[in-house]
């Protein structure tokens, strides 16, 4: 019986994904590849050109069921791992948070105000930023593009592969590329 008890103990360990998100202090879920910053997209963005990557904004709130699937399924698979890694500077914003926020244009408001003024609705909500932004524009003039909402690990890779080879510059929308892509690589999700 023991040894039963011992193996079905293991068996629910090994089940466990292997890179479980985990929760901060805010509720919200933390991953190595975002940056602690004092959220001032303005430096942000200087920063992550600085790096060589792409300015990503990812706007979570505490007890959001979709942005937990995103951390536990869609985000520990490698190849969005190494994307995020490799390619993004990342800035985690909390929905109802009272951190200071500075946009673009100079306006400060606590993450919530800022939140609203952008008009996110949904959690996740993923914004991307071009290399540069005029001291005129809000983030959400400048975002190149918006990913409300959860979605599959090939979609969201996709996305980010298409705003990092800058897609959106050209005539082949988001969803033209993803189909081609998934198309290509025979990839069902």
């Amino acid at each position: 019986m023991y040894f039963r008890s011992i193996l079905s103990a293991a068996a629910i360990i090994l089940a466990l994904p292997l890179f479980a998100a985990t929760l901060g202090d805010d509720g919200l879920h933390k991953a190595d590849w975002m940056r602690e910053t004092f959220k001032d997209l303005r430096e942000d963005l200087e920063e992550a050109n600085a790096e060589g990557k792409r300015l990503m904004v990812i706007i979570e709130q505490r007890g959001c069921i979709y942005c937990a699937k995103m951390h536990k399924e869609v985000f520990p698979a490698p190849e969005v791992t190494a994307a995020l890694n490799d390619n993004f500077f990342v800035v985690q914003i909390n929905m109802f948070g009272d951190v200071e926020v500075t946009d673009f244009d100079g306006t400060t408001l606590p993450e919530k105000d800022m939140v609203r003024r952008w008009n996110a609705l949904f959690t996740p909500t993923m914004m991307f930023f071009p290399q540069e932004v005029g001291p005129e524009r809000t983030a959400t003039q400048a975002a190149v593009a918006v990913m409300p909402g959860a979605f599959g690990k090939w979609t969201t890779l996709n996305l980010l592969n298409w705003i990092n080879e800058e897609g959106y510059l050209g005539d082949e929308t988001f969803q033209k590329y993803h189909a081609r892509i998934i198309q290509e690589q025979g990839i069902t999700e």
